[in-house]
């Protein structure tokens, strides 16, 4: 085909557009509803691995070390739990601070304690060091912990491997339902999209067959509606971009900015929308534009016999 009959096509799938408005905006409403429901629910599983992985983060062991241990002992044991490729984050907390904090965090700590004859003010000695290690993986808690545990000078390791447990089964639950809900949405959408492309393609049926009794050959048929359905789609791809944004930004700002949840739940972990608008900007427009092109070529290949 030459190039000025794929302009002189280009423009009529562009006219075609104007001429059957009501059926154009019909096919854009449903794209558009359509990529929101998908794409809102794709954004919020992704959120939802993102808080999950936050939740990741605050994961850790507490390593106890012996009594009496000396400070190159505790720098040795250091080196060794950096070591461990699991091993994200240490912080050292001496027995002096940990004395400190007791007494702070606990009022009658001091009366208790000086209740002791043998308790000199001050003296943190029957105290152990301790560690705070916060690891990468908390699937590989008790292995790491394992690990630390044949460091000598380590009297025991504590954690909470229930923690690792309920965070893999949240993943889990939340990738499988977010994973169905996706699906079943896209499912309803095409069916939505396709149904509303028969339509139009149906209401111009005349129009189609006035064309083949003059000859044209079926991509000469097809390339209108190709372009027609192509142009919708990107439309509907930048409104639901915008919308998306608006949504999004608006949700983000609420639950980050005004702090209505704690970070302790991982809010803090939310995707902004400025690090991903334009992967969404492009899914929106390239699903916008095959599902809208794909819809209205099939629709006449299959329901019209052209």
């Amino acid at each position: 085909m030459k190039l000025s009959g794929i302009k002189y096509l280009t423009d009529q799938g562009v006219e075609n557009i104007w001429k059957n408005k009501m059926m154009a905006f019909a096919t854009f409403c449903v794209l558009l509803i359509s990529l929101l429901l998908v794409g809102m629910s794709s954004l919020f599983y992704l959120n939802m691995n993102s808080m999950i992985a936050g939740l990741n983060d605050q994961n850790e062991i507490t390593v106890i070390m012996k009594l009496g241990t000396t400070e190159d002992d505790n720098k040795s044991a250091e080196e060794s739990i950096k070591n461990i490729e699991n091993v994200k984050t240490i912080i050292f907390k001496s027995k002096e601070q940990a004395l400190k904090e007791t007494m702070q965090s606990i009022p009658s700590a001091d009366k208790v304690l000086s209740s002791s004859s043998t308790y000199v003010e001050g003296d943190a000695s029957f105290m152990p060091d301790t560690f705070i290690v916060t690891v990468k993986n908390t699937e590989l808690i008790d292995d790491t912990s394992a690990r630390i545990m044949q460091i000598g000078t380590v009297q025991e390791t504590q954690s909470s491997p229930q923690v690792a447990e309920f965070l893999r089964e949240l993943r889990h639950v939340v990738t499988l339902i977010a994973g169905t809900i996706i699906i079943a949405l896209s499912i309803v959408s095409m069916i939505m999209i396709s149904n509303t492309t028969k339509a139009s393609v149906f209401a111009r049926r005349e129009e189609i067959q006035i064309m083949k009794y003059v000859g044209a050959t079926n991509t000469f048929i097809r390339t209108p509606f190709f372009v027609e359905g192509l142009v919708t789609g990107v439309f509907a791809g930048i409104g639901s971009f915008f919308i998306t944004w608006l949504i999004y930004s608006s949700a983000y700002d609420i639950l980050v900015n005004k702090q209505i949840l704690m970070q302790a739940v991982g809010v803090n972990n939310l995707i902004p929308f400025a690090n991903i608008r334009f992967v969404v900007l492009a899914a929106y427009l390239c699903v916008g534009a095959l599902v809208g092109a794909l819809g209205s070529v099939l629709s006449t290949r299959r329901h019209i016999n052209v």
